[in-house]
């Protein structure tokens, strides 16, 4: 029976391209496909926002004048610092009034999404296993490309959509063609081809980069599991268990900084981005 069991049992390999793999609506083909939908960090996105509103909602409706509570002096300091760096990139007063509360979400959003991380590696595929049954279940969305390009996708139109409301459409197409080498006729090529690669590298640039660190924190919590899954009753195993508890605890002490700035990393960008459909140049 023991051999059957360690016959049967997943290769490391096979355990971390399983853990890897994403509920989808259907196969995926090609390396692009966009009639593929991860079910799985749909899900999660949408409940963690949700989930981030209704906190947020929570601490709004229980603000006092008085002296506050623990959680209400969490956001109302989480709520200045936004605030501090929204005022000092995004000059429009009537802008801020909906850039600020925009980038605090994003900075909650984020930070739950990138949380997920944070849970042990097997925990919700097995309880996934046990009641629902799915095949695959990926619990991380911010490791999930398309979920970080959805966002960095998002920022891209409100600075398309600022940079008409502030400037003209007029405007703003003219500042397509002249900036950033000057208004001269033979130069408009140039400048609007510049401005174009500037809008698509900010906008991969800003997914990616989120994207990348996540994925790299979800692959060291998966080798870190399979330390742990190598325990036996020898020495080897015994070392194995040991370096599994050790490394586990390091890292999730280190990554709790690392889905903290992350999270506000892409919320600065986003407050940049914002800040640039402002200018005129």
């Amino acid at each position: 029976m023991e051999s059957a069991g360690h016959e049967h049992a997943p290769s490391a390999g096979e355990y971390i391209i399983h853990h890897l793999h994403h509920l989808q609506n259907k196969p995926q083909h090609g390396v692009v496909d966009f009639s593929v939908i991860n079910l799985d960090s749909v899900f999660f996105t949408v409940v963690l926002g949700a989930i981030g509103c209704w906190l947020l909602w929570l601490a709004a409706r229980k603000a006092t004048s008085g002296r506050p509570g623990r959680f209400q002096a969490a956001v109302e300091i989480l709520v200045e610092m936004v605030d501090s760096q929204a005022k000092g990139i995004v000059h429009n007063a009537q802008s801020r009034k909906l850039v600020s509360p925009l980038a605090l979400t994003v900075f909650v959003w984020i930070f739950l999404l990138n949380a997920m991380d944070m849970l042990p590696v097997d925990l919700l595929p097995w309880v996934n296993e046990h009641t629902v049954g799915l095949l695959y279940l990926r619990v991380v969305p911010t490791a999930d490309l398309s979920i970080t390009m959805g966002l960095s996708l998002g920022v891209l139109l409100l600075c398309l959509f600022y940079n008409v409301k502030i400037k003209g459409l007029g405007g703003w197409i003219h500042e397509l063609f002249t900036a950033p080498f000057g208004d001269k006729w033979f130069l408009y090529p140039f400048n609007f081809f510049i401005q174009m690669v500037e809008f698509v590298a900010k906008t991969v640039s800003h997914g990616m980069r989120l994207f990348g660190n996540m994925y790299a924190g979800e692959l060291i919590f998966m080798l870190i599991a399979l330390m742990g899954g190598g325990f036996a009753l020898t020495g080897t195993g015994f070392a194995l268990f040991a370096g599994h508890l050790v490394a586990g605890t390091v890292w999730t002490i280190f990554h709790i900084l690392i889905i903290t700035l992350q999270a506000f990393v892409f919320m600065m960008l986003t407050l940049v981005y914002l800040g640039q459909a402002h200018d005129a140049h």
